[in-house]
């Protein structure tokens, strides 16, 4: 990916960073230097972030690096859709003025990026690479499970550490505005979080005699990021439209018809657009050039991504792996196997 934030601002001039317009969250233009100039030269982050950034540049850099990550796994989640989860160059929020918006895609966009922050440390803590975490200190002695006793070894994911940190980073901004745009990106950020320790599972060694299980050392470890990512997902497609109560703390249902939301649920504001046409006020790309499924009546179907105004057809050739063969002992041949096939992609607007 060409578009990462380890980087971008930095490569390119911090300049471009402070002529764009100002959005929130430019926290995610942080690359992997983890120097108090990065932190200084950073355009958005408030005095709290700033401070955290100076005094742990290391979890700057993993913060940094694991960007990627999420950013991936947001546009795996849409690949097929007409807002993909594409990133804007030259941008310092990545997103362009889609942030600008309090709409679903939004609201995913906290969501994932919280989350990615909370497995990225917890995972780095885990590995030895930071100096002020390592692996769960309170998981030790002995406890019990649905198969009996057990005793707590290896190396639990630290997430109650993570989720602490990325409140206290991520969520600092929020925390100082507090106004309705705030209230919203706070509660995605949580949900955000709460979906890495959802998944959790307790991953046990047996030690015994012959292979028995007499004894079993067990430790937490967070699923992979893609069960955080399918469950986020589902969130959004079941985000509710809120409005803010009357005392400005929470929230209320938009209509009388939909339920109130918990705190697991994604919560936004305002419509989306269709994202047929590329409209910089609303941070729609648009759809033209995008490849479509002909044959398919679904998200990805011509029709609907291309918002009925056609696509284009072009042969490529294409090569694939083909006719692979086992030979004793352990190698597969296979042949090149080349054939043309079409590629439709969606009409640009007129």
């Amino acid at each position: 990916m060409n578009l990462l934030p380890s980087g971008i601002c930095f490569y390119l001039s911090v300049a471009i960073c402070w002529l764009t317009a100002e959005v929130d969250a430019s926290w995610w233009y942080m690359g992997t230097l983890g120097s108090q100039v990065m932190c200084d030269n950073i355009p958005g982050l408030v005095n709290k972030q700033r401070q955290l950034c100076r005094q742990h540049p290391r979890v700057m850099q993993a913060i940094g690096a694991g960007m990627k990550d999420w950013i991936s796994e947001c546009q795996h989640q849409f690949r097929s859709h007409r807002w993909n989860c594409n990133t804007t160059a030259r941008d310092h929020n990545l997103f362009g003025r889609l942030l600008l918006r309090s709409s679903r895609e939004v609201a995913f966009v906290y969501a994932i990026s919280s989350a990615g922050v909370v497995y990225t440390l917890a995972r780095a803590c885990s590995q030895g690479e930071l100096d002020s975490c390592s692996c769960d200190p309170t998981k030790k002695g002995s406890s019990r499970d649905a198969k009996g006793s057990f005793d707590w070894g290896g190396c639990s994911d630290h997430v109650e550490h993570a989720m602490r940190f990325s409140q206290a980073f991520v969520d600092a901004k929020e925390r100082k505005e507090r106004d309705a745009r705030a209230l919203m990106n706070l509660h995605n950020n949580r949900a955000g979080r709460k979906a890495v320790k959802r998944f959790m599972t307790l991953e046990c060694k047996c030690h015994g005699v012959s292979g028995s299980c007499s004894v079993r050392t067990c430790w937490l470890a967070m699923a992979d990021f893609r069960r955080t990512g399918d469950h986020l997902r589902k969130r959004y497609n079941g985000a509710v439209q809120v409005a803010v109560n009357q005392y400005g703390t929470g929230f209320t249902a938009a209509h009388a018809h939909f339920k109130r939301p918990s705190k697991n649920d994604l919560v936004y504001f305002e419509d989306s657009p269709d994202y047929c046409i590329r409209d910089h006020e609303s941070g729609s790309m648009g759809t033209g050039g995008r490849v479509c499924n002909r044959t398919s009546r679904g998200v990805d179907g011509c029709e609907v991504m291309c918002c009925g105004r056609g696509y284009d057809t072009s042969r490529v050739s294409r090569t694939t792996k083909c006719e692979c063969k086992f030979h004793w002992c352990c190698a597969v041949h296979c042949r090149d196997c080349h054939q043309q096939v079409d590629v439709h992609t969606c009409k640009g607007q007129t």
